[in-house]
Formats: structure tokens, sequence, C-alpha cells
């Protein structure tokens, strides 16, 4: 049996983004939404999720690349002055694991996110992570821990087959073989916490590139199982995603 979660990730970075995931909503097929709590229009987001009850909305969960909840004197180690989280996913990550007053940080900052969360009403449909950093033990740990306080069922695994974009006509390499073996990890640590998940997760190798054509591609080969399809939608571009 096939099933389909079709979510928008990025919700409230932009108000270009926000009516994209509302048309997308209401005119097409997406499903689901997670949402930056921190992000510049996630106030303009959260008016329109509460508009749409049918939308499936959950905490996109940053840990990288983008704005924090807590103030920079509260982070020291995670943030710039501007409260901004860096770009370089390998250097947050070695310190993610070997510093302990930087997992504290980390901790806290979560928590912030979670509370922020439920400060905006919606409900808590699932949590996932801006550049799949959860896919991190030390972040993956904290996200599940932390969520499950707040109600957390559900995690989004970024388990993309290799088999399937080989099916679709597209090369794979070495690290998305060896990416996709690591999500094990993360799917054995959500299941143990009795955390739902997906089976099969696209949109990594077509990452702001998922074009109709490629996913009527995608579709034609869709695996047994409960397939994530998620994109970056936006109606136009802005300085937020340039």
């Amino acid at each position: 049996m096939k099933r389909v979660i079709v979510t928008a990730d990025d919700f409230g970075l932009s108000e270009a983004v926000n009516e994209a995931v509302e048309q997308a909503h209401r005119e097409g097929i997406l499903t689901a939404a997670s949402l930056m709590v921190a992000a510049p229009a996630a106030a303009n987001a959260v008016r329109r999720a509460s508009a749409m009850p049918s939308l499936r909305v959950g905490l996109h969960l940053v840990t990288v690349e983008g704005p924090a909840v807590l103030p920079p004197s509260r982070i020291p180690d995670l943030v710039d002055a501007r409260g901004q989280f860096p770009s370089d996913q390998f250097q947050l990550g070695l310190r993610y694991f070997f510093y302990p007053r930087t997992r504290t940080q980390l901790a806290a900052e979560i928590r912030a996110q979670f509370e922020a969360f439920r400060a905006t009403g919606l409900r808590l449909e699932h949590a996932d992570a801006h550049k799949h950093m959860h896919l991190h033990p030390t972040v993956g740990k904290m996200l599940i821990a932390i969520g499950r306080e707040y109600g957390l069922r559900a995690v989004r695994i970024p388990a993309e087959p290799p088999s399937v974009l080989i099916a679709c006509g597209e090369r794979v390499s070495a690290a998305q073989i060896l990416l996709h073996r690591w999500t094990r990890l993360l799917r054995r640590q959500a299941k143990a916490a009795g955390m739902r998940v997906n089976d099969h997760c696209f949109g990594l190798a077509w990452s702001g590139h998922m074009t109709s054509t490629r996913l009527l591609r995608l579709a034609s080969h869709l695996p047994d199982g409960v397939s994530e399809i998620y994109f970056h939608p936006a109606t136009r571009r802005d300085a937020t995603l340039s």
C-alpha cells in the first residue's frame, strides 16, 4: 500500500513562502508544512495556518543557518551577535558532539523552539529539521526527547532510496548511499521513543529543483509504504530566498 505526505519546508521564512504554502494547500496537493518559529514571517504563517485547519503543521527545527529563538546572550556558543546560526554544518556538528556547554545551550534552544510552537496555538503534527540537522545524533536525540514533552508524535526520516532515484533516471553518488544508511540511526531512535515515522523521503536530491517533470516521474516509481515528498515553495524570489 502506498501513502504520500506532501510537505512544504521553511514555512514562515517569508511572505512569498507563506503565500505559496497557502495556495498549494487550498488549490493543490500540499498536505503539511514545517514552521520556522523564529523566521521573519512566522507570525504571518501562523495566521494563515490557523485559517486552514486541514493543513498539518509541524516544527522545522533550526540549529544551522537560520535564526534562533533565544537571545545571543543565552546561547553564545551557537549563534552570532545577530542571533543567527552559522551555515557550516560540519563545524557545528563537531561542537554539538564534543562540547558539553554547547550541548547545554543547544538543548535550551531546542526547548525554546518547541515552546514557541506551542505558543502559536497550532497542533504539533510532526517535527523535522532545517538542512536535516536532526540526522546528527545529538540533535536527533534532543529533538525526540524534548519534543515528547510537547506532544510530539511524528518525526521525518530523510531516507531517500537510491534505487528509486536510479529508476527515475538520476545518478546516485556514494555519499547519497551512505546518507541513506545513516538515517537508520534516527529511525531507531524515533521508533524506540514511540514516534511515527515515514518509510521514504523525497526531495533531497532535487532540493530547490523539484520540477513537475521530476514529480511525475517520481509518482511512477513510488515504493510501497509512507513516502514524504517535501518542497521549498515560494510565489516569488525575495531577499530571504536569494
